[in-house]
C-alpha cells in the first residue's frame, strides 16, 4: 500500500468481527458503558434486504441466483437467502496441504454466519469441560461448567431459546421458551427412537416464542436461514449490534479487512491495520485493547501475520500453539422414504427449523463402545417450501415426463425423513492451519494453509451413527435408498428421498470441490456422494469433509499453562494482556454441542471481565 492513514482517536476497545462472539462483546461492553469500534470485513446489513418472505417465483431463477449460480454450486448471496459468503470468495483464497481435505466457509457481512445458521443452541455438559480427566484424551478446559453456567443463563434470557426441562446429563437444561408443537415427522421419529430406548426431545433453538426486548414472538414462517425481519430468531446483527449502536457508544466500520495487529515497544497492541475494501487504502485505528472475533481460523491468521521483533512467531504465540488443534464437528446423515407419510393430507409444517432432536444417550456407556465421544441427532422432514433441487430424488427415481413426472413429485413430497449426526472430534496434531509462505490474497495479506485428518475415533463414531440411523428409520418402516448415506454439511444436497430435507442440513451456502493443495482449490467437481462427503474413499464411512459442518473451533486455545496454550481462563492472551479472543478459537475441545451458544456465553464472560479490567486500568 502506497499510503497509510492513521487515526488520532484512541478507542477503548476495537472488536474485529461481528458474528456471535463479536456481536456479544459489542452489546455487553456498550451496555457497561465502554466505547467500541467494530470492524467488519463485509458490508453493513440492511434489514430491508432480508428475503424470508419472498416466494421463489419472485426471485431471479427461482432463488438460484441472478445468473443461476445454485445450478453449478455457486453462491446466491442476498438475492434469496441470508448467506453472504462461502467456501470460495473472489480475491480471498486459501490453500490446503497435499493429502488433506478441508473447506473453509467465510461470511462477509455484519452479523456473519448468525444471519443464516441453523440456530441449534446447546449447552456443553459438565464432563465436556474435562475430557482428559474423563477418558485421557485431549485436554481439560481451564474453566468448568459452573463457571460458564451463569453466562448460559444470561444468553438464554436475552436471546430466547426453545426447549423443555429433561434432566439429561449430556444435555443440561436451561432457561427455555415454550417450544413449538411436534409435527407428523417429528412424532414418528420420537416414537421410533422410544422403541430403541432412545430419548428424543424438543429442539433447543435460538428463537424466541414469546415477546422479548421489543422482539415479537416467532411467527413460524419456517425460513430462518433467510434472516428474520422481526428479529424473532437470533442473529448478532439485529439482536445485538443494532441495539448496541443505539447507545451511541458503538461505531461500525464495514468493509474493513484486518491485516495486522501493531504493537508498541512494550509488546502490547497499540493499533489495528486494515484495508478499506471500498477504496483499497490501508488504514490504522489506535486502541487501548483489541478483541479478535473474526472466526477461529481468521483470528489465528491475524495473529500469525502480526509478527514483530518481540513476537517473531506471530502475536501471542510464544507457545507455538496459534493455529494448532483445529477441530470441526463430525457429520454424517441418512434419509429414507417413510410409507406412513404417503397419502397424508398436506398441512403447514413450517415452524422454526428443527422441532425435535436426540441428545447423546450413551454418555455413560463409552467403555462398551469403540469410540470415546458422543454425538447428537438432528431431524429433518415435513412440507418445506419447494426450491431449486428439492425434487432431485423424485426425478431420478421416476420414469417419463410431463403429468407422470409431476404426479411422482407430488406423491413423494413430504414423505422423507432425514437424520443428521453431529459428533465430537478429538483434537489431533495433524489438524491445524498455518500461513502459506507463497500465496497472498488480493489485499496482499498472506493466506492460510490447512492441514486436516480424521482419526479412527471419529470414523468409528460415524459407523455407529449410520447403524443407529438405519435402526431408527427402519423401525418406522422407512425405505433407505442405496447409497443414501452422506457425510453432511453445508452445500451438500441430499440426493435421496425427495431431495433436500428442510431442517436436516444447513442452508445451501456455497460448495467447493475436493481441495488438493491448490489455491482455494476446486481441483475436482463435487462427486455423486456430495461435495462435502468423503464416502468415496474405500473402507471409510460417510464422514463430512473437514470444515463442512462450519463448526471450526480451536486454533487459539485457552489454558492455565502458557507453554501449552495461548489464552488464560478469561480468553486474555498470556503474552499480550490487552489482547482478547471472543470467537470459537479459545475452545479446548469440540463437544457434540453446536458451538454458537458457548461462543456467546464465553464472550459475555470475557466482556464483563474486560470492562472491569478497563476500569481498574489493568489493560
Amino acid at each position: 500500500m502506497a499510503q497509510v492513514t492513521t487515526g488520532t482517536t484512541v478507542h477503548d476497545v476495537v472488536v474485529i468481527g461481528s458474528g456471535a462472539g463479536g456481536g456479544t462483546m459489542t452489546k455487553v461492553l456498550a451496555d457497561l458503558g465502554v466505547s467500541v469500534l467494530l470492524l467488519e470485513a463485509g458490508p453493513m446489513l440492511n434489514p430491508a434486504d432480508l428475503k424470508e418472505h419472498m416466494w421463489p417465483y419472485e426471485a431471479p431463477n427461482r432463488g438460484a441466483g441472478p445468473h443461476g449460480e445454485a445450478y453449478t454450486g455457486g453462491r446466491t448471496g442476498f438475492s434469496y437467502s441470508a448467506t453472504y459468503g462461502g467456501a470460495q470468495l473472489e480475491g480471498e483464497p486459501y490453500t490446503v496441504a497435499p493429502g488433506s481435505d478441508f473447506s473453509w466457509f467465510r461470511s462477509r457481512i455484519l452479523g456473519g454466519r448468525t444471519n443464516h445458521y441453523g440456530r441449534v443452541t446447546l449447552r456443553m455438559s459438565d464432563y465436556d469441560f474435562k475430557p482428559r480427566s474423563t477418558d485421557g484424551l485431549g485436554w481439560d478446559w481451564p474453566i468448568s461448567y459452573q463457571d460458564l453456567a451463569p453466562y448460559y443463563d444470561k444468553a438464554e434470557r436475552f436471546i430466547g431459546v426453545t426447549g423443555t426441562t429433561e434432566g439429561i446429563r449430556s444435555a443440561p437444561d436451561g432457561i427455555f421458551n415454550p417450544p413449538a408443537a411436534l409435527r407428523a415427522h417429528d412424532t414418528i421419529v420420537q416414537r421410533a427412537c422410544a422403541k430403541l430406548g432412545i430419548r428424543a426431545v424438543a429442539a433447543r433453538q435460538a428463537v424466541t416464542t414469546i415477546a422479548r426486548n421489543g422482539r415479537p414472538a416467532c411467527h413460524y414462517c419456517g425460513q430462518c436461514g433467510r434472516g428474520c425481519k422481526t428479529a424473532s430468531n437470533y442473529a448478532a446483527s439485529y439482536v445485538q449490534i443494532f441495539p448496541a449502536m443505539q447507545t451511541g457508544r458503538v461505531q461500525v466500520v464495514a468493509n474493513a479487512m484486518a491485516r495486522e495487529l501493531l504493537t508498541d515497544e512494550t509488546g502490547k497492541v497499540s493499533a489495528v491495520s486494515y484495508v478499506d475494501k471500498t477504496t483499497g487504502t490501508e488504514k490504522q485505528v489506535r486502541c487501548r485493547t483489541v478483541v479478535l472475533a473474526a472466526s477461529a481460523c481468521e483470528s489465528a491468521r491475524l495473529l500469525l501475520n502480526s509478527k514483530s521483533p518481540r513476537h517473531p512467531q506471530g502475536l501471542a504465540n510464544s507457545s507455538g500453539k496459534v493455529g494448532r488443534y483445529l477441530m470441526d464437528t463430525v457429520g454424517s446423515s441418512l434419509s429414507a422414504q417413510v410409507p406412513a407419510l404417503s397419502g397424508m393430507p398436506r398441512y403447514n409444517s413450517d415452524g422454526y427449523g428443527s422441532h425435535l432432536y436426540v441428545p447423546w444417550w450413551l454418555w455413560d456407556k463409552h467403555k462398551s463402545l469403540n469410540f470415546p465421544r458422543g454425538y447428537h441427532i438432528e431431524v429433518g422432514g415435513g412440507y418445506g417450501m419447494p426450491g431449486i433441487g428439492s425434487f432431485t430424488g423424485s426425478v431420478n427415481r421416476a420414469e417419463g415426463y410431463g403429468l407422470k413426472m409431476k404426479q411422482a413429485i407430488r406423491d413423494d413430497y413430504g414423505t422423507s425423513i432425514g437424520l443428521s449426526g453431529r459428533g465430537e472430534m478429538i483434537p489431533n496434531e495433524q489438524s491445524f492451519c498455518e500461513i502459506d509462505p507463497n500465496v497472498k490474497d488480493s489485499f496482499g495479506i498472506p493466506v492460510l494453509r490447512f492441514h486436516w485428518g480424521w482419526s479412527e475415533h471419529e470414523l468409528n463414531q460415524v459407523r455407529h451413527m449410520q447403524q443407529t440411523f438405519r435402526e431408527i428409520l427402519e423401525s418406522m418402516g422407512g425405505r433407505i435408498a442405496p447409497g443414501g448415506a452422506r457425510g453432511g454439511g453445508a452445500g451438500q444436497a441430499q440426493t435421496t428421498g425427495t431431495g433436500p430435507q428442510r431442517g436436516a442440513q444447513a442452508p445451501q451456502t456455497g460448495q467447493a470441490g475436493p481441495q488438493t493443495g491448490q489455491t482455494n482449490a476446486p481441483a475436482g467437481q463435487p462427486t455423486s456422494a456430495g461435495p462435502m462427503a468423503q464416502a468415496d474413499i474405500p473402507g471409510r464411512p460417510p464422514i463430512s469433509r473437514g470444515g463442512a459442518i462450519i463448526h471450526e473451533v480451536g486454533t487459539v486455545r485457552m489454558g492455565d499453562d502458557r507453554q501449552t496454550s495461548v489464552l488464560n481462563r478469561f480468553c486474555q492472551a498470556h503474552d499480550v494482556k490487552n489482547l482478547f479472543v471472543a470467537d470459537a478459537a479459545p475452545f479446548v475441545s469440540n463437544a457434540d454441542k453446536n458451538p454458537t451458544h458457548t461462543i456467546v456465553a464465553l464472550a459475555w464472560r470475557t466482556a464483563e471481565y474486560l470492562a472491569a479490567e478497563l476500569k481498574k486500568a489493568n489493560v
